[in-house]
Order: structure tokens, then C-alpha cells, then sequence
């Protein structure tokens, strides 16, 4: 099993063999992070690469990725653990029927392990075996602020009390991504826990170097072109900008269709794989997409 990375150089290289292209600010604060046994809080737009972490530290440290999806409504018995009700109906009535037990030895029996149900968290703390796992919180925003409140004690002290059994402590603490796509702010409380990290859109030579590690069958004029007019619709008034996701979905569709270059039909026919809001989709179809193009152009062979 590799061991975590010695230094941020290690680091920039355990991202590119998993095949993140990472700059050295994002390679700093995951070193900093697993260095100190520190969560990693991971904002910024949807698609910019922050889920990816984490699939890419399971696959490189060879550790199992334990993730918790986040939703409106997400409790501790969806996120940490809850009692097995059905099965421990079926024990009171076998209890029952034999006349064999207590009701103070029934009550301790039902409240035992074997009738725990352990969710993504208590999985994560208790997980064994030598190396921690990767515990992927992801889209935190989208949960409400009494979940942030019990996660505190997770992120503190990588515990969680279970009244009828008490306090369960990870033997060695599990590597904590968390991340946010800003729909709204979390508390400071949980920030204060975490090393933060903001990711942002990448410059056009890093999308670049991402599309040729991402969709490597691309042809390297059909890449650039993307990487350019991805970037230059990037500064309009859109309901939602692509992400580096979007990006590579794009170039590897023009890649299926077997396009080299772009232009304005198969930009009009492949925006849906670009942009997801319909309002988005027209504002740029047809003239504003064909004047985007001419620019982009313009600007690649100047630069040559």
C-alpha cells in the first residue's frame, strides 16, 4: 500500500498518476491536509474537479472510498447509523415465544452491534484493516445547517456517539474530503476544522493539459479550439458556465462525431453537451457561436 506522500512535489506527482492535472496550490493543501491528518474542504463551481479528488486518492493510495452523497433533508440515520427495527421486532417476538430472557438482557441484546445498521460515517470511523479509508462528504451545501452542527464532532475528533452504545473513536482517522458547490455558505465552525482549498476554472494551458490526459483521442487543433472558446464563454452572462467537466464531455463527443476543427454547425448540434439550460443554449446558437468561433480563431493563429 503506497504511503501518503512525503512532500508537495510527491503530491503533484500521486494527482498525476491518478491523472488529475492539479497546480501547486491545490498539491500544497492536500499535502498540508493528509500530512496533518487534517479534513480537506474542497469549494467551487460543479464541475471543476473537486469530487475527483477523492476517486483519485483511493486509486493511488489504494484505499477503499467511502463517500456520503448529501441531500436536503439528510439525518444522522442516513449519515452515521440506525437501529435495525424490523429485525428487532422479529427478536422481541422470538423472545417472547421462548420465554428465555430478561427484559433488561432482551433491551441489551437488541441494542448490540449485530442490530446496527452503519452508515457511509460510522463505516469510515471503524474501518480496519491498517490504512484508513477516503471519506468523501460530498456537496455538503446541500444539507441542512443541524447536520453541519453534528458533523463537528466528527471532524474534531473523528468520533460519534451512539447513546445506547457510547462513543466510538476511529482508531486511525480516515483521509476527509468535503466538499461544497456554494449553493449556499457553510458555517465557519466547519471551515475552521478543515484546510480550504477554492478550485476554480483552470487557465486555458492547464484545461489544455487536462483534455489531453482526459480525452487523449482528440486531435490537438480540435483541443485547443474547445479549450478557447470554453474559455471565452467563460466571461458571458450565463445562467451556468461549463465546467472542466463539461469540457471533456464536449471534446469527447466531437471526438465520437470525428470532427478535427470546429465550426459553427457542429457547435450549434453539440452545445447540449457544453451547456445545460436551455436559456444558455439559445443565447449562444447560431450568430453569437459563429462570432465566439471567428474570435477564437483569430486569437489561436495569432499565437502560433
Amino acid at each position: 500500500m503506497p504511503p501518503i506522500p512525503k512532500d508537495v512535489d510527491a503530491t503533484e506527482a500521486l494527482l498525476r498518476d491518478g491523472r488529475y492535472v492539479a497546480d501547486r496550490s491545490l498539491a500544497t493543501a492536500l499535502h498540508l491536509a493528509l500530512a496533518m491528518g487534517r479534513p480537506l474542504f474542497l469549494e467551487g463551481e460543479a464541475g471543476v474537479g473537486k469530487t475527483e479528488i477523492a476517486k483519485v486518492l483511493s486509486i493511488t493510495l489504494e484505499r477503499p472510498l467511502i463517500r456520503l452523497q448529501c441531500y436536503e433533508g439528510l439525518d444522522v440515520s442516513s449519515a452515521v447509523y440506525e437501529w435495525n427495527y424490523p429485525r428487532q421486532m422479529v427478536e422481541i417476538r422470538l423472545a417472547e415465544a421462548a420465554g428465555d430472557r430478561g427484559r433488561e438482557q432482551l433491551e441489551s441484546d437488541l441494542f448490540s452491534e449485530r442490530f446496527l445498521i452503519k452508515r457511509p460515517i460510522l463505516t469510515a470511523l471503524e474501518s480496519t484493516g491498517g490504512a484508513a479509508p477516503i471519506l468523501l462528504i460530498d456537496e455538503l451545501d446541500r444539507t441542512d445547517e443541524p447536520f453541519e452542527a453534528f458533523l463537528l464532532e466528527v471532524l474534531s475528533d473523528f468520533q460519534v456517539t451512539v447513546p445506547e452504545l457510547g462513543t466510538i473513536k476511529a482508531q486511525e482517522p480516515p483521509i476527509v474530503i468535503l466538499t461544497s458547490n456554494r449553493t449556499r455558505e457553510i458555517h465557519d465552525a466547519i471551515k475552521r476544522r478543515c484546510f480550504y482549498y477554492w478550485v476554480d476554472y483552470p487557465n486555458a494551458e492547464r484545461e489544455l493539459e487536462i483534455l489531453r490526459v482526459k480525452a487523449p483521442n482528440a486531435p490537438e487543433e480540435l483541443s485547443r479550439q474547445i479549450v478557447a472558446f470554453v474559455q471565452k464563454i467563460r466571461t458571458l452572462d450565463l445562467f451556468k458556465l461549463p465546467g472542466v467537466a463539461e469540457t471533456i464531455d464536449w471534446a469527447q463527443a466531437l471526438t465520437q462525431l470525428d470532427r478535427l476543427a470546429l465550426d459553427p454547425d457542429t457547435i450549434n448540434d453539440t452545445l447540449g453537451a457544453l451547456l445545460k439550460y436551455q436559456d444558455d443554449i439559445q443565447k449562444l446558437q447560431g450568430s453569437e457561436a459563429a462570432k465566439i468561433l471567428d474570435e477564437v480563431k483569430r486569437d489561436l493563429a495569432g499565437a502560433a
